[in-house]
């Protein structure tokens, strides 16, 4: 089962991860697609954010354990919070450790967390 991580819960997941791994930053997997990209996107702020739109993530999986390893934290971010879900148990059943969702995607981010990324 996916840990659903509401967007105003997402410092304290970031500040958690990163205590547990010192000097290897928490990721969060934005799996919307390019032009979604270009229309909102959250600024990285103690976190490293990775670009991979949904249907890429199964042929670029490699990418993802070269970078940190299958116990690395990874928050994944999509629209409302389906596609994301997906990408998430995906990740799970391919042996990464610490993934969670978060629930309501780029559009509760923009409500919970920071108000100046657009709503679409």
């Amino acid at each position: 089962m996916i840990s659903q991580l509401n967007p105003s819960d997402f410092a304290a997941w970031r500040d958690s991860a990163q205590a547990a791994t010192p000097g290897a930053p928490p990721v969060v997997l934005d799996v919307r697609e390019p032009w979604e990209l270009q229309t909102a996107s959250v600024r990285e702020d103690g976190f490293r954010l990775v670009r991979i739109p949904m249907r890429e993530i199964p042929a670029r999986l490699a990418e993802l354990q070269e970078a940190g390893g299958t116990d690395q934290p990874i928050a994944c971010l999509c629209h409302h919070g389906m596609r994301s879900l997906q990408v998430a148990n995906y990740l799970a059943q391919s042996g990464f450790t610490e993934v969670v969702n978060l629930q309501g995607g780029i559009d509760a981010w923009s409500q919970q967390v920071d108000p100046s990324v657009p709503l679409y």
